[in-house]
């Protein structure tokens, strides 16, 4: 007679709490990149790249990466794309900055090929440092410096703000 995990006063295996899956991932030698100043596109190209080649990528500060093109425009286009779509039927559109940059990457990579999809699972993405990774050495890509860029731009916190995020602090 098989008994469910539940009933036994253990959890599934399948959900693990956070930290768990950051140790587990720092265990592994993963890649930690640092967004912060980082041009979101650019960052995403060269990330999905690694990914597909086997690399286990962490990204930390998400919110700090930047999205180029007017504050204005990029809102009204962001607010634009959210309405389409039903509420409940999808399509479904993230709203919280680590969501955005997770979904960026997932838009490069063949997702819907197996090794697109084992590569997008060696992927996490954080809002901020989390507490398991203060002590590791972030990367950065200077590719992708938001110095780069010669126009306005904004970043990624501050599009999810406009579009209806709420930080946790607030």
């Amino acid at each position: 007679m098989l008994i469910h995990p539940r009933f036994n006063g253990e959890k599934p295996k399948g959900h693990q709490c956070e930290s768990h899956r950051v140790t587990t991932m720092v265990a592994e030698h993963a890649v930690v990149i640092d967004a912060k100043g980082l041009i979101l596109g650019r960052m995403a190209s060269f990330v999905a790249k690694r990914l597909l080649q086997g690399e286990t990528i962490i990204i930390v500060n998400a919110e700090k990466a930047a999205i180029s093109g007017k504050r204005l425009s990029r809102v009204r286009e962001a607010k634009k794309f959210l309405d389409v779509g039903h509420p409940r039927k999808g399509p479904y559109h993230p709203r919280r900055p680590d969501r955005i940059v997770q979904r960026t990457i997932r838009g490069m990579l063949p997702r819907k090929k197996p090794k697109g999809q084992q590569a997008y699972k060696r992927l996490k993405v954080f809002l901020g440092i989390p507490q398991e990774l203060k002590d590791e050495k972030c990367q950065t890509i200077p590719e992708a410096n938001v110095e780069r860029l010669k126009c306005p731009y904004m970043t990624i916190g501050e599009l999810a703000q406009e579009i209806g995020w709420t930080p946790t602090g607030e």
